[in-house]
C-alpha cells in the first residue's frame, strides 16, 4: 500500500485526474493520533489529504481497521444534505486502494474549537452552533434503517473508542469496571441515531459564523450520548485546566447541550442521565485510558481529576447542570 508522505504527496497529486496540472505545496497538519493528514495548496485550491493508520501513534498497543476512511467518506457524503452549508468538507476524491481521500480544506484563517478554548475564547454562539449540528444529524437519521444499513457495522467505534478508552480504564480501575461495561452495554444496543464518535473541540474549524466538522472516522449508527457526553469532557477537562475560566466553559456546556438536545424525538428523556453517565466515565479515561489528554500533564492535576471522576463514575448526576455544578465545588 502507497504510505502518504510530505516528500511524495505533491507527486501523488499530480498523477491523479482530479488534481493534476497544479504545482502543490504541501504542509503537514495536526492529524491526531489515527492517520497522516496533509494540507496541499496550489495557487488556486487548498485541499486536505488523509489517509488511515493501521497503528496510532500512541505508548500503548492501539490498532485500528484502515478501511474505516471509506466509512467517513460515506458519512460527509451522505450528511451534508441534512446539515448546513460548509458543515462537512467536500470530498475531492477517493482512493480506496490506499485507505486514503481528499477534501475540502477550511478557510485559512480557521481555528480548531480546543485551540481557541485553551487560549480563552469562549464563544457560546460557537457552542450553540456544534450543539445545533450534534441536533440536525441525530435527527437526520433517527432510527433510519437505511443508515442503520450503512453505519451499524460498531468495530472502528469499538477498535477506537470502547476499547482505547472504557474496556483499558476498566482494566486500570477494576473496582469501577461495571461501570464501564455498563457504559460499553448502552453504547452497544441504544442504538437509534447517527453518532460522529469524536465530537471534540479538535475536530471544529471556526472561521467567524462558520463551524466545519471533521473527522468522521468513527461513525456508526449508536447511542448519541457518547457524542454529547464526549464534547462535555473535553469542557470539564479544561475547567480543570484552566480554574479561572471553568465558568465560562460551564456556559458553553449548558448552551452546547441545550442546542443538541433542541428537537430530540419523544421518548429520548434518557438522552440526558445518559450524556452525564458517559461524561463521568470519560473524564477518567482521558486520564488512564490509551489516549490521555496530551495538555493535562501534572501528576498533581491527574490525580484531582481521578478522583473527582472516581467519585463521580458511581452515581453520576442526572442533569448536565448537576454535573458542572458538583464541579465548580471540586474546583
Amino acid at each position: 500500500m502507497f504510505e502518504l508522505l510530505p516528500v511524495n504527496a505533491s507527486d501523488y497529486l499530480a498523477a491523479r485526474p482530479e488534481t493534476r496540472g497544479r504545482r502543490w505545496t504541501i504542509a503537514p497538519l495536526g492529524g491526531g493520533v489515527s492517520n497522516t493528514v496533509l494540507l496541499a495548496e496550489s495557487a488556486d485550491r487548498r485541499i486536505v489529504l488523509k489517509q488511515a493508520l493501521p497503528k496510532l501513534r500512541v505508548e500503548e498497543d492501539w490498532f485500528a481497521d484502515r478501511t474505516r476512511i471509506h466509512r467517513e467518506c460515506a458519512a460527509m457524503r451522505l450528511l451534508a444534505p441534512y446539515l448546513a452549508p460548509g458543515c462537512v468538507p467536500e470530498i475531492v476524491f477517493e482512493d480506496p486502494e490506499n485507505c486514503l481521500f481528499a477534501m475540502s480544506a477550511a478557510p485559512a484563517a480557521a481555528r480548531t474549537w480546543k485551540t481557541s478554548l485553551l487560549d480563552g475564547a469562549t464563544d457560546e454562539a460557537t457552542a450553540g452552533r456544534i450543539g445545533a449540528m450534534m441536533s440536525d444529524m441525530v435527527r437526520a437519521g433517527w432510527q433510519s434503517e437505511r443508515w442503520r444499513s450503512i453505519f451499524g457495522d460498531l468495530a472502528a467505534f469499538d477498535q477506537l473508542r470502547l476499547d482505547p478508552y472504557y474496556r483499558f480504564t476498566a482494566s486500570r480501575h477494576p473496582d469501577l469496571a461495571e461501570h464501564f461495561h455498563a457504559r460499553i452495554g448502552e453504547a452497544r444496543t441504544r442504538t437509534c441515531s447517527l453518532v460522529h464518535g469524536d465530537w471534540s473541540p479538535k475536530n471544529f474549524l471556526v472561521a467567524g459564523d462558520s463551524v466545519m466538522a471533521i473527522d468522521f472516522e468513527v461513525i456508526h449508527f449508536g447511542d448519541p450520548s457518547f457524542d454529547s457526553g464526549f464534547l462535555l469532557n473535553h469542557l470539564a477537562l479544561k475547567s480543570f485546566y484552566r480554574p479561572p475560566w471553568a465558568s465560562r466553559y460551564a456556559t458553553l456546556a449548558h448552551r452546547f447541550f441545550d442546542a443538541a438536545a433542541d428537537g430530540l424525538p419523544s421518548g429520548a428523556e434518557w438522552f440526558e442521565p445518559a450524556t452525564c453517565r458517559h461524561l463521568a466515565c470519560l473524564l477518567l479515561a482521558r486520564i488512564d485510558g490509551k489516549s490521555p489528554a496530551e495538555y493535562i500533564r501534572e501528576p498533581e492535576l491527574k490525580e484531582r481529576i481521578r478522583s473527582f471522576a472516581r467519585t463521580m463514575i458511581p452515581r453520576p448526576p442526572a442533569t448536565v447542570a448537576a454535573f458542572f455544578e458538583k464541579l465548580r465545588k471540586c474546583l
